[in-house]
């Protein structure tokens, strides 16, 4: 009997094009490169190779350490995701590209399709906080309508919104975490039920909404990346473990997705978030079967991997 394939369902690419976005739209002082130079003396951080291929066989030998089978990569700004769709095509065994779009955009639609059918995409990433609109909005409407002619997924931001490298470079915080309640969600589900839609880190704050949005909609799922420090914002004291199980009776074992929110290097993949939720599973009992589809075959069944 072997193995179910372990497959990461959430990591962030941060190539070198990422980091290259964010110190162009930097309001420090000196050239793009003095930027990024500080931030990186600043952080600890590992610059990726502006040779994006060397970033690509450094994360291909990090997977083969920590015996993982595949990563579902993100593309975190649209500069970027270029280059997480000729990694992906690159290996197409081991790596599968999702990439942000902003709905508000000119001819988002049009985007999203050269995305998800010229550039090979198998989903999108939508963050309602930081681009301003609701996943309900019918302004959204096209741009998942594109997703569900490729039979992709289509991740959600809900919650808490944080990404501490915009911090570094000293970019302006304008997200609005009320425009990303997992409830706005069930309207679209409902509108889009051949869209699969992923909602990361348990909700990242909103736990409540996204176990109702979970109940309500059988084409939601939720994702258990990140260190999920979001677990202190709850009125009642809760522990990873309490998450996982009230999540596993919400959305039951086929709707719940291993992830580690990975990102740059040095940290590299997080084997310490597998082996800490992988006891979490087990404690609860869950079969091997069971643990299996959580961390790799769920995801693998949104996407058709074979």
């Amino acid at each position: 009997m072997t193995n179910p394939p372990l497959i990461d369902a959430h990591c962030h690419w941060f190539s070198n094009p990422f980091f290259q976005a964010l110190a162009e739209e930097s309001p420090m002082a000196g050239t793009v490169r003095q930027r990024i130079s500080l931030v990186q003396e600043s952080t600890g951080l590992q610059l990726p190779d502006e040779d994006d291929s060397v970033h690509r066989l450094n994360w291909l030998a990090e997977m083969e350490e920590s015996s993982v089978d595949r990563l579902v990569i993100f593309s975190s700004h649209p500069k970027e995701s270029g280059t997480v769709a000729e990694a992906a095509a690159a290996a197409p065994k081991q790596l599968t590209g999702v990439a942000v779009i902003n709905p508000n955009v000119e001819n988002a639609a049009q985007k999203a399709r050269t995305l998800l059918v010229e550039r090979g995409m198998r989903g999108l990433l939508l963050f309602p906080a930081q681009h301003g609109f609701r996943i309900d909005s019918p302004l959204v409407d096209p741009v998942l309508e594109e997703i569900a002619a490729v039979q992709g997924v289509c991740y959600v931001h809900c919650g808490l919104f944080k990404v501490p490298l915009r911090d570094h470079f000293g970019l302006k915080r304008t997200a609005n975490p009320s425009l990303a309640n997992p409830l706005y969600l069930v309207p679209a589900a409902d509108r889009h039920p051949n869209v699969n839609f992923i909602i990361p880190h348990f909700g990242a704050g909103m736990f409540r909404e996204t176990l109702m949005a979970g109940m309500q909609c059988r084409n939601i799922s939720t994702d258990t990346s990140s260190s999920n420090g979001w677990i202190r914002t709850q009125s009642q004291n809760l522990t990873l473990k309490d998450v996982f199980e009230r999540a596993l009776d919400a959305f039951g074992t086929k709707r719940v997705l291993f992830g580690t929110d990975s990102g740059p290097f040095p940290a590299g993949w997080r084997e310490d978030r597998l082996s800490e939720q992988s006891s979490i599973v087990r404690s609860l009992g869950g079969s091997a079967d069971e643990h299996g589809q959580i961390f790799g075959g769920n995801i693998a069944r949104l996407l058709d991997l074979s």
